[in-house]
């Protein structure tokens, strides 16, 4: 971390501005807002300036003040009571020796435009007081900030100026009200994400500190929390809901599966208890009656409780069983769909899983070995026109591949492996049925992984576009049929 980022409250404390163009101009604003006493240090000044300066005497007051003159050390000694010196020339030099002169005075000073001289800087701010967001990239990237700031702009509504101010003025009397801190973050997060805070962003104040008003009266010491199932998709966090996220972001403790990426379980909030529940094939540390009773004891203690999946809850995830245990026994829950493997996994490969020219259906089928068999109708997956992806499948590759061309699909049948796929470690193997598993084997391809088949695979070399690399070319069959590999293998 380059900057650690802290919001300084400057209301009624000196700030020496250095320049009185435009540039000057631009930070007078900004600390003026913020309440600081200003003193400006050019031999001229811009019209706007000397407008402000005018208003300000008008007002009776004495919070901006001009020295026409050109800047000397002089001027920083004068004031030692200054808590930030900013460099706002057009003169690179001035500029870094007036942070020089600040810096010896262990005054915190700003240079525009030059991070590199600057003990402090000025981040892009999206204000919706009391509630302030500060982006910034060190001076790296300014026009990425901008636009961060145009999505947070439109993010946070304009009315949550309003709700945070009401919240602070109920902060009091909900403290007096929950003694225990969960209490009061579960009332304050059913405010939040409720009609009260509705009404804040429309504007209705008065309905909104009535509603507040009622349900801080009428509300008892809360005993259950609640538990949601959350896909969190397969792998690459831009593909999260925004209401995976919120809930995620609120959640005291969380069980994830080892499918949910390390970039995805790191978007959790940061004081909430993880727990791992992943299982793998013949290793099932944590058995699913194990899960589901963690879920009912977690959520019992008063605990907002997620249960993250990889891809989405109710395919292949056993988020059925789990809600049906949270029922059972009246706990309130929540499921949040995410994209499943075979969408996200085949979008990012560029296999559409239908195409009007090759595939009118689709199939997800679970490909995981039981006791070393699986046991699938597959007379009915050798249907013309269609897609199976097979979920789980890599160790059972080999049985997939011969049973398909047991029960009629030709050899030649377009398949492939996508590995880690969404994530910035996809790795996509193309063949068919014949030559897949051997291609797959020579690799060393590690779970997790889905397997594709059908003429829809024929695509990919036209339409892949996520992290095109040499690691894309592994095992990809050539014309004649032959195994081509990728250049690092030759």
């Amino acid at each position: 971390m380059d900057y650690l980022p802290l919001f300084h409250n400057l209301k009624g404390r000196r700030v020496v501005v250095v320049g009185g163009g435009e540039i000057a101009l631009r930070k007078v604003r900004l600390v003026q807002e913020a309440g600081a006493l200003i003193t400006l240090v050019a031999k001229d000044f811009c019209p706007d300036l000397l407008d402000m300066h005018s208003s300000d005497i008008k007002q009776g007051g004495n919070r901006l003040e001009l020295i026409t003159a050109a800047y000397e050390h002089k001027h920083l000694l004068q004031y030692p009571d200054a808590v930030l010196v900013i460099a706002a020339t057009n003169d690179a030099e001035l500029n870094r020796l007036v942070s020089e002169h600040a810096q010896s005075s262990n005054m915190l000073s700003n240079v525009v435009d030059d991070p590199g001289f600057s003990t402090v800087i000025f981040p892009s701010i999206v204000d919706r007081s009391p509630i302030q967001v500060a982006i910034s990239s060190g001076g790296d990237a300014p026009v990425l900030v901008r636009l961060l700031r145009t999505r947070f702009e439109s993010l946070l509504p304009a009315g949550m100026a309003k709700l945070g101010s009401l919240a602070g003025s109920f902060r009091e009397r909900v403290k007096a009200k929950f003694a225990n801190g969960a209490d009061r973050k579960a009332f304050w997060e059913e405010v939040f994400y409720g009609p009260i805070a509705e009404q804040a962003y429309a504007n209705n104040l008065d309905r909104a500190e009535q509603l507040l008003t009622e349900k801080l009266a009428n509300t008892e010491e809360f005993k259950t929390g609640e538990v949601y199932l959350v896909g969190g998709g397969p792998g690459d966090p831009d593909l999260l809901t925004f209401k995976a996220l919120r809930l995620m972001q609120q959640a005291d403790i969380v069980l994830y599966d080892r499918l949910v990426s390390k970039e995805v379980l790191n978007l959790v909030r940061r004081d909430a208890t993880r727990i791992y529940v992943g299982k793998t094939a013949g290793d099932h540390p944590v058995t699913q009656d194990n899960i589901n009773q963690k879920l009912v004891d977690y959520a019992l203690e008063g605990n907002r409780v997620v249960r993250l999946k990889g891809g989405d809850p109710f395919i292949f995830g056993r988020g059925g069983e789990e809600i049906e245990t949270l029922a059972e026994h009246n706990i309130p829950f929540q499921v949040v769909p995410g994209i499943t493997a075979a969408s996200g996994c085949a979008s990012y490969a560029g296999i559409p899983l239908t195409h009007r020219d090759h595939a009118q259906s689709v199939r997800f089928i679970a490909g995981h070995l039981r006791s070393g068999k699986m046991d699938l109708n597959w007379a009915e997956l050798v249907q013309p026109n269609q897609t199976l992806v097979f979920y789980m499948g890599l160790n059972g590759m080999e049985t997939i591949c011969q049973q398909l061309k047991q029960h009629g699909l030709d050899a030649t049948t377009p398949a492939a492996l996508i590995e880690k796929g969404t994530s910035d470690r996809q790795q996509v193997f193309v063949g068919n049925l014949d030559s897949l598993p051997s291609i797959v084997r020579t690799a060393g391809a590690k779970a997790p992984t889905l397997i594709i088949v059908g003429h829809v695979v024929n695509l990919h070399n036209q339409l892949a576009w996520f992290n095109q690399s040499e690691n894309q070319l592994q095992g990809v069959i050539n014309k004649n049929n032959e195994i081509q590999n990728s250049p690092k293998d030759k």
